[in-house]
């Protein structure tokens, strides 16, 4: 299977070609960035189509990360993602930010959890636990940075996402040191791209998977009269 993964939900504009039966990556460009992922992710894709060697023509499956994320960068990346699945037929399938970050970590021989935190700020951070065979133990959900400490606290785990640091720093002197502390600002790409390999075809397409409401709200209060 051939497939083209694309991330823009958190620190970075991402893409990767995946052959499944070359046993790997055929090429792959990670931008670090905050914002603007709008304005460089086409031409990142053309870039990394370039490099790989492979047409549109020749892919099997469009993957794009759904969050949680920025609004803006998920909106970017899964906008994308179903243009493509439109124009060329392909199916495209979405991984969460949460199952990404993790990834590496299950089926570690240590055998901890892996508790996956991404900053949502205000001490707040979205949350998920997972087992090491990859059952979740926690449901994805924005949370309160005590929790997730309470969870990473439970036993020695793997710490992973942009708040791995913070939940890190946060645990009692007698709690169990973690096992791995990965603060990446963003999910491995070709992790990203490994999963949507595997992942169902749903049928339909992605959605952002938010966790929260966002900050900006109609002023209905302030709204004029109609005429």
């Amino acid at each position: 299977m051939r497939v083209l993964a694309i991330d823009t939900a958190l620190a970075a504009c991402s893409a990767a070609i995946l052959d499944t039966s070359q046993g790997g990556i055929l090429a792959s460009e990670s931008t670090p960035m905050l914002r603007g992922h709008a304005e460089a992710l086409m031409p990142l894709l053309a870039r990394v189509m370039k490099a790989s060697g492979i047409a549109f023509r020749e892919l099997d499956r469009v993957v794009v990360t759904t969050g949680p994320g920025s609004f803006t960068g998920l909106r970017v990346g899964i906008a994308a993602a179903r243009g493509f699945g439109v124009a060329t037929g392909l199916p495209v399938v979405g991984v969460s930010t949460l199952s990404a970050y993790a990834a590496p970590y299950l089926g570690a021989d240590d055998n901890g959890p892996v508790v996956a935190a991404i900053d949502a700020r205000h001490h707040n951070v979205y949350l998920q636990v997972f087992a090491p065979d990859g059952r979740t133990l926690i449901a994805p959900r924005l949370a309160a940075l005590n929790e997730a400490v309470l969870a990473a606290s439970d036993a020695a785990s793997s710490i992973v996402g942009s708040a791995a640091q913070m939940v890190a720093g946060s645990l009692p002197v007698a709690a169990p040191a973690p096992v791995t502390v990965d603060a990446s600002d963003a999910p491995d790409i070709g992790w990203v791209a490994q999963i949507g390999a595997v992942a169902p075809d749903t049928k339909s397409p992605p959605k952002p998977q938010y966790l929260r409401a966002p900050a900006a709200q109609p002023q209905n209060a302030a709204s004029l009269p109609r005429r």
